[in-house]
Parts: structure tokens; C-alpha cells; sequence
């Protein structure tokens, strides 16, 4: 499988956006591990990175943050998406497929 990589900066916001409107409402440990599923696996969520973009989320009205009782019956910080996070997911859904396509393009064997 390869080693593990790190989120590469930027990407962890649309990550946790589009992971909280697939899935709905997850605390920070459930949405660390459903990224890492998600990737099969090929990256690491550190909670040192993970809790601060959250936070800013939060702060920029994206994310809204309540708390309840986690699955193992402990207290814990459930996230789920605002309007403002699913335009904002939107936004950036486009750009990195334009940034796809443009990458592709160069990435792509030439003709000659």
C-alpha cells in the first residue's frame, strides 16, 4: 500500500466539508477516521491540524458545533455543515477540478 501522506495544505477544509455533507454530523475523531477510510488508508489525520481547521470553520460561520454523547458514551463536539459551508464547498469543489484538469493537462504524454 505505500506509506502514508500527509494532507497537503488546503486540501483538509474541502476534505472535512465534503466529508460532513456525505456522512451528516461527526465528532473530530469520527471525521479523522472517515477521511482517513475514505483515502483507503493513504493519509494520516493529526489532530493537531485537525481541531484548529475546525475551528477556523467554525469561526468563518462554514461549520456549526454542538455537543452530545459520542457512540462510546462520552462527551464530545459534533460538527455538521451550514448554508455558508455548502456554498463554500461548492466554491471549492470547482476550483480543484479546474486545478485537476489544468494538471492533467500538463501531466498528460504529449503527441508528436
Amino acid at each position: 500500500m505505500g506509506s502514508k501522506q500527509e494532507v497537503h495544505q488546503g486540501t483538509l477544509a474541502l476534505m472535512v466539508l465534503k466529508t460532513l455533507e456525505t456522512m451528516g454530523p461527526l465528532h473530530g475523531y469520527g471525521l479523522a477516521r472517515r477521511i482517513e477510510q475514505t483515502s483507503d488508508g493513504r493519509l494520516t489525520i493529526h489532530y493537531g491540524t485537525l481541531y484548529p481547521a475546525l475551528l477556523r470553520l467554525e469561526q468563518e460561520g462554514h461549520v456549526a458545533a454542538e455537543w452530545g454523547v459520542s457512540d462510546n458514551n462520552r462527551r464530545a463536539k459534533y460538527y455538521r455543515l451550514t448554508r455558508a459551508g455548502r456554498r463554500r464547498l461548492e466554491q471549492e469543489a470547482r476550483e480543484w477540478e479546474q486545478t485537476a484538469s489544468l494538471l492533467a493537462r500538463f501531466l498528460a504524454p504529449r503527441e508528436s
